[in-house]
């Protein structure tokens, strides 16, 4: 090989000479984008997470009584229930031509809820009047000729004393007044029958009507115009066997629950206050009617009956209800303390001060507040800083902030 062609593969190609300076510009081009964008994808990451709900669990804020400081022995719950109920139903079977409740109706006893066809039993009864009447009046046709065979016998019994009548006859006119009285008996008896069958006639008559059996208020309605109703169960579901349900409201107590192993705190007569899951801040002085003989063997518990000493239209049937059993009766005539009773769990500090997060729609703000001296078991007394019917939250995590976002915890 000569030297021309040695300098010839010595020879560096124009285009590998100039790529070379731009893929070296380019690298640290390409390494900056790629930090920009995990800076921003970085930033985006830490928003996001900083603006996630955070899942909370709330309480209502709850007024004072001039008795919280009673001391509480155990609380259960349980329900309103009512000792006095019924399912209000015709003793015959018949189609219904009169329906005159509607939920709510508050009834008196003996009131007419309703009306069925009555043509049959009308018939029925005119019938049975009539056979009455007839029996009545056999009765004193009997009586008539009872008295008649009587004079007759008497007026014979005379002329044979006289010679004038022979003794046959007059024995016959006798025998005649025995007969007749023995008639008049047995039509005096037909009579009663008669009368009887009357008076059932008018006792199914009646239960054409359908009464109230006592005072209350109807909760349930049951039956329409034109269906069948019926004492007994039917198949097919084309037959009802009621009209309608009332409930006696002064009859409404608590069914409570109480674990059996606390059951031995509980006394007969011992003084409690009821709390309606409806009306939180409301509390019904009561005491304990009975604790019933029986345990729950699937729930290891004890029901007790408790009474509640103040009647309310509020209070219904069924309403979820919390008990607290009191060691005292509680006196109600102090002043009750002003503010508000918060769970202890829910006052927190925060930069040296003691704060509660309240909520405000999807999101809770921080309150600052000064707590009173006295507490009411697990509550503290707020006397400033939240108002009734504010929700806070209970036991708030340390990352949780003023504005946050919040999630309520389902219980």
């Amino acid at each position: 090989m000569d030297n021309a062609e040695l300098l010839k593969q010595l020879r560096i190609d124009r285009a590998q000479r100039e790529d070379t300076p731009r893929m070296r510009l380019r690298w640290p081009w390409l390494a900056a984008v790629g930090l920009v964008v995990a800076l921003l994808l970085g930033g985006v990451l830490w928003w996001w997470l900083g603006q996630r709900a955070i899942e909370v669990q709330t309480v209502v804020a709850q007024a004072p009584s001039a008795d919280s400081g009673t001391g509480t022995v155990l609380q259960a719950t349980g329900y309103i229930t009512a000792r006095r109920q019924a399912t209000v139903s015709a003793q015959i079977t018949g189609t219904l031509t009169e329906v005159l409740i509607e939920e709510g109706d508050h009834v008196s006893k003996g009131q007419v809820l309703a009306r069925l066809d009555d043509s049959g039993y009308r018939a029925e009864l005119n019938a049975a009047k009539a056979a009455e009447q007839a029996a009545h009046a056999q009765v004193a046709q009997g009586q008539a000729q009872l008295t008649q065979t009587t004079h007759d016998a008497a007026r014979l019994d005379a002329l044979v004393g006289r010679g004038l009548v022979a003794q046959q006859t007059a024995e016959q006119a006798r025998t005649a007044v025995v007969t007749t009285a023995a008639q008049l008996r047995a039509q005096r008896k037909q009579e009663l029958v008669a009368r009887a069958q009357a008076a059932a006639a008018q006792v199914n008559f009646d239960y054409t009507v359908v009464r109230a059996p006592f005072t209350g208020v109807i909760i349930t309605k049951n039956a329409q115009v034109g269906e069948i109703i019926s004492p007994f169960s039917a198949g097919g579901g084309f037959t009802r066997t009621g009209v309608g349900t009332i409930v006696d409201m002064d009859s409404l107590e608590v069914d409570v629950d109480v674990n059996e192993a606390y059951i031995g705190r509980v006394k007969s007569n011992m003084p409690a206050e009821a709390v309606l899951d409806a009306y939180p801040d409301w509390k019904i002085p009561a005491h304990v009617i009975a604790i019933v003989p029986t345990a729950d063997r699937g729930k290891a518990t004890v029901k007790v009956r408790v009474a509640l000493e103040r009647k309310d239209p509020r209070i219904v049937p069924d309403m979820g209800v919390r008990v607290s059993f009191l060691e005292t009766r509680p006196v109600t005539t102090a002043r009750a303390p002003q503010g508000l009773l918060v769970p202890a769990a829910a006052i927190v500090q925060r930069d040296g001060h003691s704060v509660v997060f309240v909520l405000d729609g999807q999101q809770v703000r921080q309150r600052t507040v000064q707590p009173a001296t006295q507490s009411y078991g697990d509550l503290r007394l707020l006397p400033a800083g939240v108002k009734a019917g504010d929700s806070v939250v209970v036991a708030p995590p340390a990352t949780l902030t003023d504005g946050a976002d919040v999630h309520i915890k389902s219980p």
